[in-house]
């Protein structure tokens, strides 16, 4: 939970004056919650403030992806990942993630674990903002394992994407899937022996199991779109108060 600092707290934090808090809040460079007579500020926004994480008072990319509520999406993710029994993770529209892998089979562990095998993985969920269709469609990763996204679009444009995967429409051969998991041993640096152990683990997934999977992905992306528009519109009100209640 984000601890609340006094203005007073603040200013020793930012080694400024009260009326340089109050040009803040006018402009957007911070926000205030008024308890009582007081103000509160947000001690991640001060400490982004800090680090040099300034985001700029207009509605953008940058703002949307923060407006994503992801300590309550990631229980979401979860629950949704297991009940599916697919992996799922929420990322950026670079592909880079949001939240951690949910039910990671032990494949795609040995995957991430490799610095270039996360590449790889972040690369192939990059290339799913590129596909035309805005349902889920599913391909084939990089890896051999079929994975599908559902775009998080807030107030009308692309924020996130949620991405499940990590199992097969069909087994594959044995001669195929040993040379590719040779293949995938050596390019990411991984043992053989453990990522074809892991292989036997990986789903086989039907079309009407890939049919549900479709319909829920995109009713738990449709649930994040609303939590984050309306979390935006929150902090739209909020900063609107704050604007009436500074004092000149």
């Amino acid at each position: 939970m984000d601890n609340l600092l006094t203005a007073k707290q603040v200013q020793d934090l930012l080694n400024i004056d009260r009326t340089t808090i109050y040009r803040m809040l006018k402009d957007g460079r911070l926000t205030g919650i008024k308890v009582g007579q007081n103000w509160r500020f947000s001690t991640h926004e001060v400490n982004d403030i800090l680090t040099g994480v300034v985001r700029p008072s207009g509605i953008n990319h940058d703002t949307r992806t923060a407006s994503l509520p992801l300590d309550c999406m990631q229980p979401m993710q979860d629950v949704f990942a297991e009940i599916a029994k697919v992996g799922a993770v929420t990322t950026d529209k670079e592909g880079n993630p949001l939240t951690r892998v949910s039910n990671s089979c032990d494949f795609c562990k040995l995957m991430l674990g490799s610095e270039e095998g996360r590449l790889a993985c972040s690369a192939s969920w990059k290339k799913l903002v590129g596909q035309e269709k805005t349902n889920p469609e599913f391909t084939t990763c990089h890896a051999g394992m079929q994975y599908a996204r559902s775009r998080i679009e807030v107030q009308g444009e692309l924020s996130a994407m949620l991405i499940v995967g990590q199992f097969y429409l069909q087994k594959p051969s044995t001669e195929e899937e040993t040379e590719r998991l040779e293949a995938l041993a050596q390019k990411y640096h991984i043992n053989t022996d453990l990522l074809t152990q892991a292989s036997k683990q990986i789903s086989i997934l039907d079309d009407n199991a890939i049919s549900q999977i479709s319909g829920w992905l995109e009713r738990v992306s449709s649930t994040f779109e609303k939590i984050s528009s309306e979390r935006i519109n929150l902090m739209g009100r909020l900063r609107q108060i704050a604007e009436m209640s500074i004092i000149e």
